[in-house]
């Protein structure tokens, strides 16, 4: 069979997914092996591929497939989630375009909009996985709105509520103008900008004089409802029990004291807007001041702002400047740096806002999934995020788990009067009338009932998601749940450790009794050269389809993992992508190189292919050893590197040039038959990062049956080797370096057969006949050189190969010397610095660990050149 002079990863790798997916190679289904199960990290239903999916998914799927490989029941649920504030706020702006408003239409008809859009681009990215290669059970695909993800979402609601852990309250909440919800304290980020100090006069009723207060919001003075000051500071001792009168509002609020007061910050007065600051709010219940909610929900101001009523608040705040200034009521203005939160999800600017909303207890569900996670029951890969988590779960608040929005799952709350408590939770409005019934004495109809408006959160949907895929909650000894629970690795990203992974562990000890997976890997940032975040905003992130169009999928893998350790962030480069994509044509040149020998059956194997045979096995096994180990330590970056230098380096470059024929002469049956075996243990351990190449060769090498298919062998078993013949293969690979190095230097021919003089101890510590093949050489063990010629030290035994007569010796010597000559003023310099004192204490270790192998390197070329010295 003619193969192609250069591997073509387009017309491979759809082929090879369609016969995996007929094949149902990454179906599973309960039976008598253990079973490896991994959970994606749900994608927003909406959303497309990106770096940071590609990565995370590439590492999902080398798991898993090696997983199958090794005979575990592999098992990786795919699905999306329903994304509430990102998918809302979609079809609203979808809406708006239309002139249409969600609370024209009411809920029922929006949430059809919102279903046609989810219908219509929802599921791409699961599509754009599977270009990526991943092994999904695609036939478990689930939707966080699914019918039975539903409803067990509603029944841990219930539940969590009869056992008196959720509660409904009137708190400050972060809200989000733009999505027009309140978001957690985890989705609001705080960024440094540049804003103003506003020193506003505030006049003392009853006399001309006034007092300055400073604020960054001078919008919010509509809503203050008292000045406060410190009882210990002197400066205001005056305005005990006094009031002020508030700017433009003309209202009269009291003067209180507090010690919550910075006395240093500002002017030491502080305006108290309970409605608009967290801060405030807890100073306003503790003297019981009047609230007063200046800001809507869109935040434009209300009629409290009087003919500010409707303007947007960051307008407002450039008008009412004005007007105080015009009033005289502004005495200053400064610049002033402060950290504003924003909304993850919008990017708006947050308001703070008092709301009733529905809250989770946290503190005692919290405790189990801490302390299994501290005593590594559950572990992290890497350990350091142990730490973070440990302060977040220690200081953890009741989650806030209701939003202001109508796409996700409505709080199974029914009212049924006007008084705060005239409510029941329940499944559904049936069992909420036959509690009404049966506790409160009360016999309604349906239409006597209206449902909360508010959805919940969207992560109290994906929280559930390692037991609700398996439909844990609804029949909670089932079979699936059984067998594929808990699950094993968890990979995701370090940002969502609070909103999803703590919660996972809270609700699998709840709800299970138990983890809900043995370990979690977090991956990195991918980031561009510059350190950048990579992101459409910044214009600097690559379509990940198109780097597979152009590198394939296993190229772009590759690169991916190539530089990406657990926990730290990815320089992402495209260099690594045409990295990984070489790496796939030198695999693809080495199985064109095999195919091609002709087999002599007469043939029996030289030495040097014995000896050659002896050490890649040895070699592959002892790798194979340090594989394994890096894997059970979830060094995936390791694990590829020790790969691709096991193929390139051994197989590739040492190996077949070891055994190859001469050139247009057949090989003997036991080295072909013996070198393939060794190219499919090399795809196998490849197999898990580069899916379709490998796949591919491996099927082209021999007629496969599709139970006999790569992504089904089973992988590689560890075997003992010879660390004799790893020794001995590499001396003799530095005695042929060394050789091709003198030819390189002085310009011999490889074709050229030359003459080796190397010392009688060195007889046993290398193979003659490997070396004479690969160094074009003839060896002569001898302790007596001959006086001219070029050496080399390999260890230490010395080698030694005859001058030429062409050679011009003086030019040679005259060369060398003036090598040394430049080697020795620069260990000269080396030596200086590491006898710094000051240097050697104050630097870091690794750099003073740098200079002190250049000087060794120094030491060691120096004494080599003095070698080659004396054949002169």
């Amino acid at each position: 069979m003619e193969l192609q002079t250069k591997y073509n990863p387009n017309s491979v790798e759809q082929k090879w997914y369609d016969y995996w997916m007929k094949n149902e190679y990454f179906f599973s289904k309960p039976d008598n092996r253990k079973s490896y199960t991994i959970v994606i990290p749900p994608p927003n239903v909406t959303g497309v591929l990106h770096m940071g999916h590609m990565l995370n998914n590439t590492i999902q799927d080398v798991l898993i497939r090696r997983a199958r490989m090794k005979g575990f029941n592999a098992c990786w649920v795919p699905g999306t989630d329903h994304a509430s504030i990102a998918t809302e706020a979609k079809v609203v702006a979808k809406l708006k375009e239309k002139g249409i408003s969600k609370f024209e239409i009411g809920r029922e008809k929006f949430l059809e909009h919102a279903w046609e859009w989810t219908h219509k681009h929802g599921g791409i990215i699961l599509e754009q996985l599977k270009t990526l290669g991943c092994s999904c059970d695609w036939n478990r695909t689930k939707f966080t709105m699914d019918e039975d993800l539903s409803e067990s979402v509603i029944k841990v609601f219930v539940d969590l509520y009869n056992k008196g852990l959720i509660y409904r309250g009137y708190r400050m909440v972060n809200w989000d103008p733009e999505a027009q919800t309140n978001i957690s304290d985890e989705e609001v980020i705080y960024q440094e900008k540049q804003g103003k100090l506003y020193f506003l006069r505030y006049q003392i009723e009853g006399s001309e004089d006034s007092i300055t207060v400073a604020t960054t919001r001078p919008e919010t003075i509509f809503g203050d409802t008292a000045v406060c000051i410190n009882p210990n500071d002197e400066r205001y001792s005056f305005l005990k029990g006094k009031n002020v009168i508030v700017p433009i509002a003309n209202r009269v609020i009291p003067i209180i004291e507090d010690e919550y007061v910075n006395i240093e910050f500002g002017t030491g007065c502080l305006k108290v807007t309970p409605a608009h600051d967290v801060n405030d709010y807890e100073l306003g219940k503790k003297h019981d001041l009047e609230i007063i909610d200046a800001i809507n929900d869109d935040a434009t101001l209300n009629h409290f702002a009087l003919h500010y009523e409707g303007k947007d608040r960051f307008k407002v705040r450039k008008e009412i400047e004005i007007e105080l200034e015009a009033k005289g009521l502004l005495e200053k203005v400064e610049n002033h740096n402060n950290k504003v939160g924003t909304s993850e999800r919008t990017g708006a600017v947050i308001e703070p806002k008092l709301s009733v909303q529905w809250f989770l207890k946290m503190k005692e569900l919290a405790e189990p999934a801490l302390e299994n996670v501290m005593n590594d029951t559950i572990q992290f890969h890497p350990a350091k995020f142990k730490n973070t988590y440990k302060h977040w779960m220690e200081n953890v608040h009741d989650w806030n788990i209701s939003r202001q929005l109508w796409w996700g799952h409505q709080i199974p709350a029914f009212y049924y009067g006007d008084g705060q408590e005239d409510f029941v939770v329940a499944l559904n409005k049936q069992e909420a009338l036959e509690i009404i019934k049966r506790e409160r004495n009360l016999v309604l109809a349906d239409e006597d009932l209206r449902q909360d408006e508010d959805a919940l959160d969207t992560w109290f949907s994906s929280w559930l998601w390692p037991i609700s895929v398996f439909n844990g909650i609804n029949e909670p000894d089932n079979e699936e749940i059984n067998y594929y629970y808990p699950t094993q690795d968890l990979v995701t990203a370090p940002e969502i450790m609070f909103f999803w992974v703590a919660r996972m562990i809270i609700a699998g000890y709840e709800y299970r009794g138990e983890l809900p997976f043995k370990n979690v890997y977090y991956t990195g940032i991918v980031r561009d050269k510059q350190g950048r975040k990579m992101s459409k905003s910044l214009g600097n992130s690559p379509d990940p389809i198109e780097l597979m169009q152009q590198y394939g999928a296993d190229g772009v893998r590759v690169g991916m993992l190539l530089s990406s350790p657990a926990g730290n962030d990815l320089p992402f480069d495209e260099e690594l992508c045409v990295q990984g994509r070489n790496f796939a044509n030198k695999i693809w040149n080495a199985f064109r190189l095999i195919k091609g020998w002709e087999v002599d059956e007469s043939l029996e194997a030289p030495a040097e292919n014995e000896f050659a045979m002896e050490w890649f096995y040895s070699k592959f096994h002892s790798e194979l050893q340090s594989i394994e180990d890096n894997y059970d330590k979830y060094r995936i970056s390791d694990v590829l590197m020790s790969v691709y230098k096991l193929i390139w380096d051994d197989f590739c470059a040492w190996y077949l040039e070891a055994v190859k024929p001469e050139f247009g002469k057949p090989i003997d049956r036991k080295t072909y038959d013996t070198t393939l075996e060794y190219l499919g243990n090399c795809l196998k351990v490849l197999h898990p990062f580069m899916p379709f190449l490998t796949e591919e060769i491996w099927q082209l090498m021999a007629e496969r049956t599709p139970e006999e298919a790569l992504i089904v062998a089973e992988y590689p078993e560890q075997f003992n080797y010879w660390q004799g013949v790893l020794k001995q293969f590499e001396t003799s690979s530095e005695v042929v370096s060394g050789i091709r190095a003198i030819r390189n230097e002085k310009g011999i021919s490889p074709k050229e057969n030359l003459e080796l003089f190397a010392s009688n101890s060195a007889k046993e510590e290398l193979n003659s006949e490997l070396v004479e093949k690969l160094g074009n050489v003839s060896i002569q063990f001898s302790d007596e050189f001959p006086d001219k010629g070029f050496t080399f030290r390999v260890g230490t035994f010395e080698f030694l190969v005859p001058v030429s007569e062409n050679v011009d010796l003086e030019a040679e010597k005259e060369k060398l010397e003036k090598e040394k000559e430049y080697l020795e003023g620069f260990l000269n310099s080396v030596r200086k610095k590491l006898s710094n004192e000051k240097f050697v204490s104050g630097a870091p270790d690794a750099v003073v660990a740098a200079e002190k192998k250049k000087e060794a390197d120094a030491v060691e070329k120096i004494a080599q050149i003095e070698e080659q010295l004396k054949g002169f």
